[in-house]
């Protein structure tokens, strides 16, 4: 990394910290060392980059811009590394995504392997992500990709694919709701229900669809895991929910599969995006073509089988 970078990467340590004393111990420095070096760094500034607190110190107004700056800097020296990797035919590279966790056991999986069967250099980092928190990760460069089911902002998001997904209903196939073809969500909340908490896409699209139904009781669990509702409902008599790209309906391990029907609960929308006038590194740029390409085949498919 160029020497001015590897200041302001000091400077971000710090600021994470919010210490100078606590950074100096994390990256083995002394603090004297690390205060006359941000010090110096500060005179050539020409400003002053942190607040100084009672026990410790944060980034102000002038260093927040520059810790952002330092960041997009990071992220295009990386790509050019990257870029010039593959200009010389070492196909190298490392890709990270944060997502939504309905795509992260079947969809993901098998995009990733896909990918490096045919690019087996690239490296991967997966961040499961509620829908605030994956998009702030695009903004810290913390991932370069976010695959998230219904996302909060969209400040800084740009997308670049978009596929339609319905809510649907999870149960024991012993259910009584498991013998109609579609359900309505005022039936799968008449009895025990499993919900997704607040954070989550689907959360957010059953709780507008409930609101328009009176008397609509608690669920008997409300859990963050979409893997902990799908065993659940397999204990008890009760209802779960999740986005079809979050189901594998191959499997045959007790569990039944109805759509809920649109009458009740729109389709939402899982949103492949970068941050917004981001050059992406090569291998995120091209996995990203990869997962738009395999995005639309799901659509195409999922339009199919309901014209069927």
């Amino acid at each position: 990394m160029p020497r001015h970078l590897e200041t302001l990467r000091l400077i971000e340590d710090v600021a994470r910290a919010g210490s100078i004393r606590k950074a100096a111990d994390d990256l083995n420095l002394t603090s004297s060392a690390l205060t006359r070096r941000i010090q110096r760094f500060e005179e050539e500034f020409g400003a002053q980059v942190f607040e100084r607190l009672p026990r410790g110190v944060r980034l102000n107004a002038a260093g927040e811009l520059l810790v952002h700056h330092y960041r997009m800097q990071r992220s295009d020296f990386e790509r050019v590394q990257r870029q010039v990797a593959d200009l010389s035919g070492v196909r190298r590279g490392h890709v990270s995504i944060a997502c939504s966790q309905a795509v992260q056991p079947y969809f993901l999986p098998r995009q990733i392997a896909r990918y490096r069967a045919l690019h087996p250099g690239v490296t991967f980092s997966v961040h499961v992500r509620d829908r605030a928190s994956a998009e702030k990760d695009l903004v810290t460069f913390s991932s370069d990709l976010a695959l998230v089911f219904e996302p909060l902002h969209l400040a800084d998001f740009e997308v670049i694919a978009s596929v339609p997904q319905p809510v649907y209903a999870m149960m024991a196939e012993d259910h009584p709701l498991a013998r109609h073809t579609a359900v309505r969500l005022r039936d799968c909340l008449a009895g025990p229900y499993v919900m997704p908490t607040s954070p989550l896409g689907v959360r957010h699209l059953i709780g507008l669809a409930a609101a328009k139904i009176s008397g609509v009781p608690k669920p008997v669990v409300e859990c963050d895991s979409f893997e902990l509702a799908r065993h659940y409902v397999l204990e008890e008599q009760a209802v779960g929910f999740q986005i079809p790209i979050g189901l594998d309906t191959g499997r045959r391990d007790g569990l039944a599969i109805r759509p809920v029907s649109q009458r009740d609960i729109s389709a939402g929308h899982l949103l492949l995006g970068q941050m917004r006038r981001r050059a992406l590194p090569v291998a995120s740029a091209q996995f990203a073509l990869q997962l738009t390409t395999a995005l639309a085949a799901m659509e195409v498919e999922a339009a199919e089988a309901l014209s069927a």
